[in-house]
């Protein structure tokens, strides 16, 4: 039987150093919440930086530990019953237009994405946020690609049921109006 090849560990470190920053954003953006997000990442690195000796392409880290992320976010979320959340009837009042103003819609537009259920919003910070493909979502989130689909299709209605159809709060999310 093949052995898998013996990673250098200081190429860890530097991985390390290159792709945290990119990688907390993006469990924040599943979370919420800026220590439960670094708690998040260390979890994912130190799963990945026990899978290094055995991850065939260095190049394949980010994307080991992206899945990492996702999959510890959604078992935690679902281990604990997840009760950080505050899921109301009605989102925060709305300001109008005006730099202060822009700040609380964008304010606004992410508490309502913090109230979707975990699988539907990392599937649209992957999607959207971190620019994956449908089967690379699909492969961090450990599912199949209808999943992924059906999981972005809800998180979408759910936050346009909530925004409405105010132009103001359409241009807040044009990636996510286009569909793409």
């Amino acid at each position: 039987m093949p052995h898998a090849p013996r990673r250098d560990r200081s190429e860890f470190g530097d991985f390390v150093a290159a792709r945290s920053p990119a990688l907390h954003r993006a469990a924040y953006l599943m979370v919420g919440e800026v220590s439960l997000a670094q708690d998040l990442v260390q979890e994912a690195l130190i799963k990945t930086y026990v899978a290094w000796p055995r991850l065939r392409d260095v190049g394949n880290a980010e994307a080991y530990t992206r899945k990492a992320i996702t999959t510890t976010a959604i078992s935690w979320f679902r281990r604990k019953g997840w009760n950080a959340e505050r899921s109301t009837d009605t989102p925060p009042e709305r300001i109008q237009p005006g730099h202060a103003d822009g700040v609380a819609q964008h304010q606004w537009l992410w508490q309502c994405l913090l109230e979707l259920p975990v699988r539907q919003r990392a599937a649209i910070v992957l999607r959207y946020y971190e620019d994956l493909s449908e089967a690379q979502t699909a492969e961090a989130m450990g599912c199949a690609v209808g999943t992924v689909k059906s999981q972005v299709s809800a998180g979408l209605a759910k936050l346009r049921d909530r925004l409405g159809d105010e132009p103001a709060l359409a241009e807040l999310i044009p990636t996510l109006s286009s569909g793409r």
